[in-house]
């Protein structure tokens, strides 16, 4: 009897122990992972096709987003955890009082503004009167768009010199070739694609006249960051293999993300078949990858903050280091920054 009872109360406390332990212990709960679906994000990719992950024993769900703004929806919901996004939507929810926190960096470069290859339009000038497509209002891409692109460069008010309407970056080859709008704004794999179909031409690389900008990060909030730290380390450990592997492996790298983002090969103007691999192999002409936050990474950011109070997207002014905390990337990496 004597046994049994003591058999109860081992039960009774294992239970009690379970119900304490945080819900995310062990394997119970999957580090929930949101990235916005661009090719400049295929780090993320990379770590879990490559097993960068499992090695080091992380459990990870992810779940793949058409742009920023709704991701850290997810992030403030609680229904993500880390977020593959632009820096834009992370310090627009810190200016509302999310404890948004800006882990590492993802890549560099990403866009550029095409216009139809037959069409009018070469330079950024040739755009006043013409409609123009951007994604959605807020997010990174329109930030850079209207803040840098147009205002800056071109000296283009976005709200009267053009037609400004926005739409899924997925969709806007397909505009551009039936004539909806004269010039879009995107990002890889669909510049590439419109590149090689001979379809579109470039008529804005921001890689070219801003030279290795960040644009991708990982983000969290402080609250996952502080709960989690060991898991956090784990994912930026991963993160920062995927980063090498890309760099050392160009052509097997190449092709996981054709595979990933399902790239069918494309007919050139010329009548040629151009492989699915070499979309992406055109695409690094415009983006790169690397996860530390250089100072003119921070200064980039600071730019970008200043973009969206001048736009109306921020009330109040913000300092690129009240979001970016790279203590935990140090941690994983054992570089500093």
């Amino acid at each position: 009897m004597q046994a049994l009872k003591t058999m109860k109360r081992t039960i009774l406390g294992a239970a009690m122990a379970l119900l304490a332990a945080p819900a995310w212990a062990g394997d119970a709960q999957p580090l929930r992972i949101g990235w916005v679906s661009a090719m400049a994000n295929a780090p993320v990719l990379i770590a879990e096709k490559k097993g960068f992950f499992k090695e080091e024993g992380l459990a990870v769900e992810l779940r793949s987003f058409g742009d920023g703004p709704v991701i850290q929806q997810a992030v403030a919901s609680g229904d993500v955890d880390v977020a593959y996004v632009g820096a834009p939507p992370v310090y627009q929810w810190f200016a509302r009082g999310l404890d948004s926190v800006i882990l590492a960096k993802v890549n560099y470069g990403q866009a550029a503004l095409v216009a139809k290859a037959s069409g009018p339009i070469r330079t950024l000038a040739d755009l006043k009167g013409q409609r123009l497509a951007g994604v959605n209002r807020g997010s990174g891409m329109d930030v850079l768009l209207r803040g840098y692109i147009l205002k800056d460069v071109a000296k283009l008010d976005p709200e009267t010199d053009l037609q400004l309407s926005q739409m899924p970056a997925g969709n806007m080859n397909a505009a551009l070739d039936t004539g909806v709008v004269d010039a879009v704004f995107e990002w890889e794999p669909f510049i590439s694609q419109s590149v090689l179909r001979g379809a579109g031409r470039v008529v804005f690389d921001v890689n070219e006249a801003l030279p290795h900008y960040p644009w991708y990060v990982v983000a969290s909030t402080r609250k996952v960051a502080n709960e989690r730290p060991d898991d956090i380390v784990k994912l930026l450990r991963a993160h920062h293999k995927a980063i090498a592997f890309l760099s050392e492996h160009p052509d097997e790298a190449d092709k996981i993300i054709a595979e990933a983002f399902k790239l069918e090969p494309v007919q050139s103007a010329d009548g040629k078949v151009v492989p699915a691999q070499a979309i992406v192999s055109e695409a690094r002409k415009r983006l790169g990858w690397s996860d530390a936050i250089e100072s003119a990474d921070r200064a980039f950011i600071q730019r970008l903050m200043d973009y969206s109070q001048t736009l109306g997207i921020l009330s109040q002014p913000l300092k690129a280091d009240d979001v970016i905390d790279t203590a935990l990337w140090a941690r994983a990496t054992g570089e500093q920054n």
